[in-house]
């Protein structure tokens, strides 16, 4: 996991603080502070929400390296799991078993970015479709 995610992990801190950083320059979030707003509120309330819109977007997108990554190091590690199926199946042929795990690591890309989808809505109400 640790061979898997730790870039995985590193860019996404990355680019959650260049977004946050981004958003408390804004307009709306100066407003706030002058109004008198605690810190923690703004940064929670005001910033934290319109700054995870694309820190979502990138996360669920980095699924699909997630899962590409796993199968390398399932292979180059000899670590018996999901990749290593996938490379053994395909080097003996089996196009059912081939079949049958796209669709599973297929099901599970598009149910993440569905689960992305829906948590637009509570990171930010206004993209709520009502």
């Amino acid at each position: 996991m640790i061979a898997v995610g730790a870039g995985t992990a590193a860019m996404l801190a990355r680019f959650v603080r260049a977004s946050i950083n981004e958003t408390l320059s804004q307009d709306y979030v100066r407003t706030a502070r002058a109004k008198g707003l605690q810190e923690r509120r703004v940064v929670l309330r005001h910033a934290m929400r319109n700054a995870l819109i694309p820190v979502i977007t990138v996360a669920a997108l980095q699924i699909g390296f997630l899962i590409s990554g796993a199968v390398i190091v399932e292979v180059v590690f000899a670590r018996p799991g999901f990749g290593s199926l996938i490379i053994s199946a395909v080097r003996s042929r089996d196009y059912q078993l081939i079949q049958g795990m796209l669709v599973v690591l297929v099901s599970v890309f598009v149910l993440v970015n569905t689960l992305a989808d829906i948590a637009y809505g509570y990171a930010d109400p206004r993209i709520r479709v009502r």
